[in-house]
């Protein structure tokens, strides 16, 4: 048997309405558009139309100046009627208000699953960047430095930039490692916060399976990197996720 989702893209395509379409498979409103964002949903040009929704095909009357300076196709570039928050438009660039357009097809959730993945995105990249090969190790920068200006010239002048004054920031193995375990605790909780608020959004009934899969996938790994931070790395990790219905 085809997945909902499956199904209800079908629907979609033939005109039915998000609410319609929620109402006929169980699912939030929310969940249906995270379908179509996800599964990239498209209604093809002439979709039929649920009975009741009639289309006037007579044209304008004569001399109506409604579509005037548009020769067919698609609205003019700029036209309001394709702006949802066309009160912006006064006062936000066409990027923004682009991005907004985008936003407004993500759920809440969806919304909440992106700030999920790049807050641990940075986690793991943080790992790279702070990442202590041995105890020994040393970086050496300069802080500040300061040049005095020197005639090099003979018979004319020549100026020249003479280094007289450098200060350096050594940075020692441990201390770098320290202020790493500080950023990369106070990161986690971050995270852990907004897998939380993920976790309430789903009993509430906005996610599907596959959305509450994912964020049981991301809760073991993020298990697995707290117990490398905590140095418990001799303790055992077990990580289950099971499907409704699996035994």
């Amino acid at each position: 048997m085809a997945d909902n989702h499956v199904l209800a893209e079908k629907d979609y395509v033939d005109g039915l309405k998000y609410k319609e379409i929620a109402d006929k498979y169980g699912v939030s409103i929310n969940t249906v558009k995270s379908w179509k964002q996800r599964y990239a949903w498209e209604r093809q040009k002439g979709a039929h139309k649920p009975n009741g929704m009639h289309t006037n095909k007579g044209g304008a009357p004569p001399s109506n100046q409604n579509a005037k300076g548009n020769s067919g196709g698609a609205a003019p570039k700029k036209n309001d009627n394709a702006v949802t928050h066309g009160f912006f438009r006064k006062f936000l660039p066409d990027d923004t208000l682009e991005i907004m357009e985008e936003i407004e097809t993500r759920s809440p959730l969806d919304m909440m699953w992106d700030q999920i993945t790049i807050q641990y995105a940075a986690i793991l990249r943080a790992q790279q960047i702070m990442f202590v090969q041995n105890k020994d190790e040393m970086i050496k920068e300069i802080k500040k430095r300061k040049y005095e200006v020197h005639d090099i010239g003979d018979d004319k002048p020549q100026m020249e930039q003479v280094v007289t004054e450098e200060e350096y920031e050594f940075q020692f193995s441990w201390d770098r490692h320290a202020t790493f375990l500080t950023a990369q605790s106070r990161a986690m909780s971050t995270l852990q916060s907004m897998i939380k608020q993920y976790e309430d959004m789903c009993r509430q009934g906005h996610a599907d399976e596959e959305q509450q899969l994912k964020i049981s996938k991301l809760k073991g790994e993020v298990s697995i990197i707290e117990q490398k931070l905590n140095k418990d790395d001799d303790k055992p990790i077990e990580i289950m996720i099971r499907r409704k219905g699996d035994t």
